[in-house]
């Protein structure tokens, strides 16, 4: 919500399947001040709808559900309409599903067991731009973030080659004439072929098509 608004009521769409459960969050919701619950969906389809129509400031997600699942619907609400907060609910802390709803473009995470005071509390932090984890959920992303295991670097060229010298020597392996691999590299002719001597006395190559037979054994281009 933006300064100007701010004592206004949050405006909100409660999206779970279970009947029960929904009916019960829109009661207690609804109860709190500075909460207006403005609709209530069973699916995420539902979900989609109601926000097009009410334009709410934040919308309690439930992930598992019919028709559209919380992950889709968290999707297409961050595309179409990325002015909504969504702050998700759900039984599941499992790491995976965590992170699948916060890349989906979710801005919070809670448990079914947190109660109606910090559910309030995530929605007006969410809707003025601002992230709430669970504990438990808070727990599992840094132990996914801790088991996360970084990209291995890359080898270097063999036999001494330069990045430019494996770039120019994979493209000599897939056929481009010296022209075209300065046209498409943006340089000169004449530094091309200063690049290719240097790619011939650094592999051993007396000629084109050896120079092509050690890129392909050496997986280049």
């Amino acid at each position: 919500m933006t300064p100007e608004n701010a004592g206004a009521r949050l405006r909100v769409v409660i999206a779970d399947d279970q009947a029960s459960v929904r009916e019960g969050l829109v009661l207690l919701l609804g109860g709190l001040p500075g909460i207006e619950v403005v609709g209530a969906a069973g699916d995420g389809e539902q979900a989609l709808a109601l926000v097009a129509e009410t334009k709410p400031d934040a919308i309690l997600l439930d992930l598992h559900m019919p028709v559209l699942d919380g992950i889709g619907a968290t999707r297409r609400l961050a595309a179409e309409h990325p002015e909504v907060a969504i702050v998700v609910l759900t039984t599941f802390a499992d790491d995976s599903t965590v992170l699948d709803a916060l890349h989906a473009g979710a801005r919070s995470y809670l448990t079914k067991d947190a109660d109606h005071t910090e559910i309030a509390k995530a929605l007006q932090a969410a809707a003025g731009g601002l992230t709430v984890f669970d504990p438990r959920v808070h727990a599992t992303l840094l132990a996914a973030t801790a088991n996360a295991k970084p990209e291995p670097a890359a080898a270097p060229p063999p036999d001494g080659l330069t990045d430019r010298e494996a770039e120019i020597l994979g493209l000599i392996a897939r056929g481009m004439t010296n022209p075209e691999i300065a046209a498409q590299l943006f340089l000169s002719n004449h530094t091309i072929k200063t690049h290719i001597s240097r790619i011939f006395a650094k592999t051993g190559s007396r000629d084109r098509a050896a120079a092509i037979g050690y890129a392909h054994r050496h997986n280049i281009g």
